[in-house]
């Protein structure tokens, strides 16, 4: 009995470690919105180190529509570097920042415009802005 509930949780374990954190957001996994200083930092082919975001970004600029932009990203207009970039969606600020480390974190922010949506998604959803460089 005891031999057959640890395989049970043996099992149980990688199913139960699956379903946390960003395993299933296409856009992280890509490496969209980790921290670089050179291109050859992005993990992704096509992917620049956008060096404007303190702490650099890896990610799309120059996006035209959101379908550019991996699952879990859209493309934004940002105001500040009239460019637009595939920015990672998120709820909150922890979303933002699986790989960037603390000095450069990203925060979550509702105040940029999304040039479109993902499959009738929120239009302006809440998206992952490193600081200014």
């Amino acid at each position: 009995m005891a031999r057959c509930s640890l395989v049970l949780l043996l099992l149980m374990v990688p199913i139960l470690a699956g379903g946390c954190g960003d395993d299933d957001n296409e856009a992280v996994e890509r490496g969209v919105g980790a921290a670089c200083t050179k291109n050859d930092d992005c993990t992704e082919q096509g992917q620049v180190c956008l060096t404007q975001f303190k702490g650099g970004m890896c990610g799309i600029a120059d996006c035209t529509s959101t379908t550019m932009c991996p699952a879990g990203s859209v493309c934004v207009a940002d105001p500040d570097f009239s460019r637009n970039f595939c920015l990672l969606t998120c709820i909150d600020k922890p979303d933002c920042n699986v790989h960037r480390p603390v000095e450069s974190e990203a925060n979550c922010s509702s105040t940029l415009n999304a040039i479109d949506t993902r499959d009738g998604g929120v239009l302006d959803p809440k998206v992952c802005r490193p600081p200014n460089g």
